[in-house]
């Protein structure tokens, strides 16, 4: 929040702490508007849209409960100062491997923050109260990027332009959502400091949690609770989880690629190539689904 939030970037870490209301809600609360996370519902039944004086939870009012809900991974309410006073925000924590998925990530992140926005009606406003609508932040923390956007840090934001004429609306009507891209790399270059080599150490695979433990208190001044440092001990275990199941994947994806390999140089068909390769039983059922995907 200090490092990529401008509403914050001025302040001290504990004063920022003091600005987070309530509990964040992770993985809860879904994104796209015909679904609903399974704990939003009681019974898996459809949920009714919550009237004005029912406001705080920032519940999604969608109806239709669907398997594979796509879910917020982090998102929580924060208070900033504003120009006429303290000002409520919405912000999302997304954590995302691949870059590329098959689409331009940054139009996901926006897609993330227009739907923010759209989910406060019914909760935060109705009717034409839309100077109640609060402005939400989408931050992507992309752990895996090419190598252009490593050690990156790219902010995208909505602004005024006069085409014609000289005019200036008060900023806060307008800039209501910004989407913020926080891209890692190799803590060994240059350019890797701040939140980019905390956030690197933290999620690093290859150091072990008492290395850092060590970094975070001494280069970042984070006071280690008991909680903090039991936490850093669990991701060091998910990170090594984490690992192997990217190592399953690139096997899997060499697989599929010998397959189509024999196929094409061959002139076998699917069946007969993964006979060639001695892939049998569920692994044959898995590869032919991926094989019509492709």
């Amino acid at each position: 929040m200090q490092s990529c939030l401008e509403e914050y970037r001025n302040m001290d870490r504990k004063d920022i702490e003091a600005c987070i209301e309530g509990n964040p809600e992770i993985g809860t609360i879904a994104v796209f508007p015909d679904e609903v996370a399974e704990s939003e519902t009681e019974a898996n039944q459809p949920r009714q849209t919550k009237l004005p004086e029912q406001i705080r939870g920032a519940n999604v009012e969608d109806s239709t409960v669907k398997e594979n809900t796509n879910t917020y991974d982090i998102r929580f309410y924060a208070t900033a100062p504003g120009t006429d006073g303290l000002i409520e925000i919405i912000i999302n924590l997304e954590v995302q491997n691949d870059f590329y998925e098959g689409y331009p990530l940054i139009k996901r992140a926006l897609y993330y923050c227009c739907r923010m926005i759209s989910s406060q009606y019914g909760t935060e406003f109705v009717h034409q109260e839309y100077d109640k609508i609060k402005k939400v932040y989408s931050i992507w923390l992309c752990a895996e990027p090419p190598k252009n956007r490593q050690n990156t840090i790219t902010r995208y934001v909505m602004k005024e332009e006069n085409i014609i004429g000289d005019v200036a609306e008060k900023r806060e009507d307008y800039d209501l959502l910004t989407a913020v891209m926080i891209c890692l790399g190799s803590e060994k270059e240059e350019k890797c400091q701040g939140v980019l080599k905390l956030l690197e150490v933290l999620l690093s695979s290859e150091k072990a949690a008492e290395e850092k433990t060590k970094v975070l208190s001494e280069e970042f001044d984070i006071t280690m609770t008991e909680i903090l440092e039991g936490g850093i001990y669990e991701m060091c275990n998910l990170s090594k989880g984490v690992e192997q199941k990217g190592f399953q994947r690139g096997m899997e994806q060499g697989m599929l690629l010998a397959i189509q390999s024999l196929m094409k140089n061959k002139n076998l068909t699917a069946e007969e190539a993964m006979t060639d390769l001695g892939i049998e039983g569920a692994e044959r059922s898995m590869y032919a689904e991926k094989l019509k995907m492709n």
